[in-house]
């Protein structure tokens, strides 16, 4: 999938391919000028506790547990040897010091069901700029503890652990950084717990299963931190493929308690077709794009998280290229509540939280010409839940319902209440173009049989799909976008008619004020 319209994406490699067709997402675009000489200074540290495992990561069993399998790091391939060697449900203690595989690329631990991988302190999985994987294989049930794994060098979209997306793994007190592509792939009921995902290539994690969506993922207690090292959204312009976690077509996800900071591009994107997502208790700051992108997804409860400093880069960027599109710490793409898939809300709840000091504040956006069908849909061939078969979404049935509504992934349904945004221009050393909240979308202009053409979405998105905001508490100089990026609208026009937004909030020019 992709952004078009505003926001546009192009082809991107043959992983994503076999899910899509010919499909990829897009991604807020990264402007000549976006490097690192213009990446804002590290985040201080939040304000609220949350997971710093990278600096102090918890020390693994000094001695074998009862039954373990001792592994020698002196020992090229001891790792492999002793896991092909020993069946299924085996614990392996790996010692301290640097762990190698033999020298080929595909060289690789390949677990069997239910093995367990336990790092001594200072043990170390090293693969050299070498070895493109760590761990792969089917084995569903694996469980991998208190190991470092880095310098391994993953093709593009490909991951170093659990490369091939098996269910049931069990990462904690994990450390897995430094390494190209990305740190780890998903598969369904994975739990990624208290661990430090650091300076990958590409992602941190790579939620994605080939042909199958991920049923049922925790993401809880860890540090998400400079990843997308390898700056692709430079390399490949508009290619959507890189942050801090990439989330697609995941069923059920709860992601809370991490501290998702200062990596280059979103800090957590959940795209194609994700549903049923808690996102709460998370400390989003000082990355260059989006906190949070949810995208072409549906029903989510977005609360209590600390959102702050996050967009600056790419807000910069754009305010210096004369682009008014309002670049957000929270993105709502193409995705809304949606009643007729199970969930544990029939809505996008937006509640709660506290974004401070952001280059804008919230955007819900639809692009007019991307539907199911469409040859300006970045993800050909591919389609939403509701209708499955692509080929169902032409004329004269698209004209009509249900087709009509449902061959679109649509932003609705979205509600933004008991939030607190407070922007102070100086400290984000913005003079134009932040401090936005905008539901707005483009004209449709093709193909010729869309039934979307003109400024048919713009107005539903505003005025018929139910997105709302209310009770909201901002502070600081704030204005409103509706309708189209040129319609700029502040306070009181932003909660009169038409818009009828933010019933019961305030606007102060002060905390205080």
């Amino acid at each position: 999938m992709g952004f078009t319209g505003r926001r546009r994406g192009v082809p991107v490699a043959a992983l994503v391919l076999a899910l899509f067709a010919a499909g990829c997402e897009g991604a807020p675009r990264e402007r000549p000028g976006a490097g690192p000489e213009t990446r804002p200074e590290p985040a201080a540290g939040p304000a609220l506790p949350v997971a710093r495992v990278c600096g102090a990561p918890a020390a693994g069993p000094a001695r074998a547990p009862a039954g373990a399998v001792p592994v020698d790091p002196a020992v090229v391939g001891d790792l492999v040897a002793k896991t092909e060697a020993h069946g299924p449900g085996t614990t392996f203690w790996l010692r301290p010091g640097r762990h190698r595989l033999a020298p080929g690329p595909y060289d690789q631990v390949v677990p069997k069901e239910g093995n367990r991988y336990v790092g001594a302190p200072g043990a170390v999985l090293d693969g050299r700029r070498v070895n493109q994987y760590a761990f792969g294989g089917p084995a569903r049930d694996v469980t991998i503890r208190h190991l470092t794994v880095e310098n391994f060098a993953a093709p593009q979209d490909e991951g170093v652990v659990n490369h091939d997306s098996a269910d049931g793994w069990t990462i904690e007190r994990a450390t897995i950084q430094h390494n190209s592509g990305a740190g780890l792939m998903a598969g369904a009921r994975q739990r990624l717990l208290a661990s430090c995902l650091r300076g990958n290539g590409q992602y941190g994690m790579n939620a994605y299963k080939a042909g199958d969506s991920i049923k049922g993922l925790v993401v809880e207690g860890n540090e998400i931190t400079g990843n997308n090292a390898d700056d692709w959204e430079r390399r490949q312009p508009g290619c959507g493929c890189s942050g801090g976690v990439k989330f697609w077509a995941v069923d059920g996800a709860d992601v809370g308690g991490n501290w998702v900071h200062d990596n280059r591009g979103a800090g957590l994107w959940a795209d194609n077709n994700n549903n049923d997502f808690l996102v709460e208790r998370n400390v989003l700051e000082g990355n260059d794009g989006s906190a949070l992108i949810y995208e072409t997804s549906y029903n989510a409860v977005v609360r209590g998280n600390e959102i702050r400093r996050n967009g600056l880069v790419e807000g910069r960027a754009a305010a210096a290229d004369g682009d008014d599109f309002p670049y957000a710490a929270v993105y709502v793409s193409e995705a809304g509540g949606e009643p007729r898939l199970p969930a544990r809300t029939d809505r996008i709840e937006i509640s709660g939280n506290v974004l401070e000091d952001n280059w804008s504040g919230i955007t819900l956006w639809e692009a007019a010409d991307r539907f199911c069908n469409s040859p300006a849909n970045t993800s050909t061939g591919y389609c939403t839940p509701l209708v499955g078969d692509v080929r169902r979404c032409v004329r004269p049935a698209i004209a009509t319902a249900p087709l009509h509504a449902d061959c679109r992934w649509r932003t609705r349904r979205v509600e933004i209440s008991g939030n607190r945004f407070r922007l102070d221009p100086a400290a984000v050393g913005c003079t134009t173009g932040c401090g936005r909240m905008a539901v707005l979308a483009d004209r449709g202009t093709s193909p010729a049989w869309s039934p979307y053409l003109g400024g048919r979405v713009a107005e539903a998105i505003t005025f018929a799909q139910d997105n709302r905001w209310h009770d909201n508490a901002y502070t600081g100089p704030w204005t409103f976008v509706a309708r189209d990026p040129g319609r700029t609208l502040d306070f009181a026009r932003w909660r009169a008619a038409p818009y009828r937004q933010d019933a019961g909030s305030t606007l102060s020019a002060r905390d205080g004020g």
